[in-house]
This record gives structure tokens, sequence and C-alpha cells, in this order.
């Protein structure tokens, strides 16, 4: 199988996937490759907090000519897949191959799955880009075709708990990457003072519980195979249940938005946490932290609505508010605004590279000491 990601976060999908009892683990392009029973599919889509999709392989081939894409297709035994009155849909992806439009090979796929059942059974499948009963993947590379089918159907980033996005909502699998990247042991409080809409809180607090991220989903591509097990898919859910933990800490966020708070309480009660994650409006640099040390994680603005003097101040505060009151702490910072950023002040012992959809982000981690260390880190 393969599990497809955002770039940076291939090492965590992989640790993830190992952790699950998958085999053969390989690191790819924003994917892991990995083997695994149908046990193991099903648990990939409910536990893997990084992976967009999880895909099973179906054919693999090297294409001469244009025409090769629809012959192969047409090959594949479709009816072990779908019925002819159900729904499909195709999803592409092409780089470097002798098809330069993704949209085209979708409807060039489409056409020969189509047109094998209408040659076959006289009636043709119907196609659902939103919904359907098959979801079918295409990936060109150098003109190596993979034809995969989707397990996951909707991509796994849509939890199903956000009922309202903030104003630079950040993806719900790269939260749960940034906190797993941040080596979190779920042993101390857990804080986000420019928290938005909570994605990072909300993740944080599955993680915390033990909660499969899976939780508020209500289907998934591979419920709708001609091959689904219905009992073993009740049985993971239950082990699910079982798996579930107590988190003695506190998970704090606050925003200085009032729109933004709002937003995050009703995403917050969508995923039935509110008695785990506490909110408050407030500015960064009033935020009294929780006795005891912690893990702060925050994704500031990254200058797109803000004018740049100002997010050179806003950084140079966040900066100075890490180093009065968070000694001790483990803090990490997102953005895409590389000078902004290092206006912190202090010197990164860690920099990741990741991506907030299109935009390269760093990720940076400032360990906040008191005393003479405290001068070590700084620029």
């Amino acid at each position: 199988m393969v599990a497809k990601t955002i770039t940076g976060l291939e090492e965590v999908l992989a640790a993830e996937l190992k952790a699950l009892g998958a085999n053969d683990v390989e690191l790819l392009k924003r994917a892991v490759s990995f083997t695994g029973d149908k046990a193991l599919m099903y648990k990939a889509n409910q536990w893997v907090r990084t992976a967009l999709r999880i895909l099973k392989p179906l054919k693999s081939f090297t294409l001469v000519n244009e025409d090769d894409l629809y012959t192969e297709l047409k090959q594949i035994p479709w009816e072990d897949y779908m019925d002819v009155h159900k729904t499909l849909a195709m999803d592409a992806v092409v780089n470097d191959s002798l098809f330069t439009h993704s949209h085209f090979v979708a409807l060039r796929a489409k056409d020969a799955v189509v047109d094998y059942f209408r040659d076959k059974f006289g009636r043709r499948p119907s196609v659902n880009t939103e919904n359907p009963d098959l979801r079918i993947n295409i990936h060109l590379q150098n003109n190596i075709c993979d034809i995969s089918l989707d397990s996951s159907g909707t991509s796994l980033h849509k939890r199903g708990y956000r009922q309202i996005v903030g104003e630079a909502p950040m993806s719900e699998v790269l939260a749960a990457g940034l906190i797993l990247l941040s080596g979190w042991d779920k042993q101390s409080n857990f804080l986000d003072p420019m928290c938005g809409s909570g994605t990072l809180l909300i993740e944080a607090a599955l993680i915390a519980n033990n909660i499969p991220p899976s939780t508020y989903r209500e289907d998934f591509g591979f419920m709708k195979w001609k091959d689904f097990d219905a009992e073993l898919w009740k049985d993971l859910k239950n082990e699910a249940f079982d798996l579930q933990t107590e988190f003695d800490y506190k998970i704090i966020g606050s925003d200085i938005s009032e729109r933004n708070l709002s937003a995050a309480v009703r995403n917050v009660r969508s995923a039935h946490l509110h008695k785990d994650i506490e909110l408050s409006v407030g500015s960064f640099e009033n935020i009294v932290p929780p006795e005891g040390t912690g893990m702060l994680i925050t994704n500031p603005p990254y200058g797109e609505r803000i004018q740049v003097r100002d997010i050179i101040q806003l950084y140079r505060q966040i900066g100075d508010t890490l180093k009065q009151k968070f000694a001790g702490w483990q803090t990490w910072v997102i953005s895409g605004d590389l000078l902004a950023i290092k206006h912190i002040g202090l010197k990164p012992t860690k920099r990741i590279t990741v991506f907030n959809g299109q935009l390269e982000c760093k990720f940076n981690k400032f360990e906040i000491y008191e005393g003479s260390k405290k001068a070590k880190y700084q620029v």
C-alpha cells in the first residue's frame, strides 16, 4: 500500500505505520509505501494522523504512447471492484509525463473504465466526483503509471470535527505532524497562545487521550468496496475505544481575536473535547503559563494580512515573551515568513522544513533556559 502525506512529514508517517505493524516501510516523495493485510489498511485509515490517503495499488505499467493509458486500464477486470450500477471518480497526479494535464488523464482513464463496462455489460457506471463508490487514483511519473484504489475516500485531513475555519486555517494533518515532530511525550502541559480555530489544540487532545483521528468520520472509501469486512471494522472501532487513555495535564489555547476564539470553541465542542481544552481571549504577551513546564507550539501570522513592519514587531514580541515567561519549556514556532521568524531573537536548536499548503515554512524549536544559558541561545 501507499500512504500519501505532505512534504516534511514522511518520516513521522513511516513511524506511525511501523507502530501499527506495517512491514517493508519505505520513504517516498510525499508518501510512504508499506505492506500489510486488510486489517492494517483499515487501521491505517483509522489511526494514522499524518496520512492524507491510503492507496491500494492495482496495476503499474510504462507508457510508450498516449494510447497506452486507455488500453492498459481497459484490461483491468473492473467488475471485481465495482458493480455497473455503482459510481466512480478519478484522481490524477501527473509529473514529467507524456501527458501534461491531470484533468485530461482523469477523463481518459474514466473513458477506459466506463467503456469496459459498456462493452461487457451493455451499461456504464456513472461518475460522482464528490462521493463515489469507487475512487481510482492515477499517478504518472516519468511515464510510469500507477493505478490504485483509494481506500480513504475523502481526504483523511477532513477529520469531521471542524465546524468553522479561522482566517488562515492549518490542515489537521499538518497540525498532528507538528505535534509528533516536536516529540511531545504527553507528560506535560500543551499550549498554543495563537490558536486560531483550535486545530493544534484538538489534535493535541486527540493524541493525549489516544483517540483515533477517524473518530468523527462516518465513512471511508473501503466501506463501499465489494470485499468490505463490516465485522472486522466494528471490532477495530471497539478496540480503539478500549485503548483511549486519560490525560493528567492541561491543554490551553488563547487568541487575540474573539472571532477566532469563537470558532475554536465551536470546533472543540464539535470534537467533544471541551472538558479537555481550556480557551480564552488574550494576547500572547499577556498570557500566564500554567505551573510547571510543557510544550508550546504556535502558528503566528505569516504577513499576508499584516504589514511587514507590524509582523517584525509581532515576532520580536513572541521572542520576548518566550524568554520572560517560558523558561524550562520546549517551544516551537512554525512560520512561512522566513525573515520575520529571525526576529524572534533566539537561536533555534532545531529547524525543520514543512509545507503549509503550497507555502514553504520553517518549524523552529527554541529551548528557553534560565540565567547564562539563556544568553547562549540568543542571536
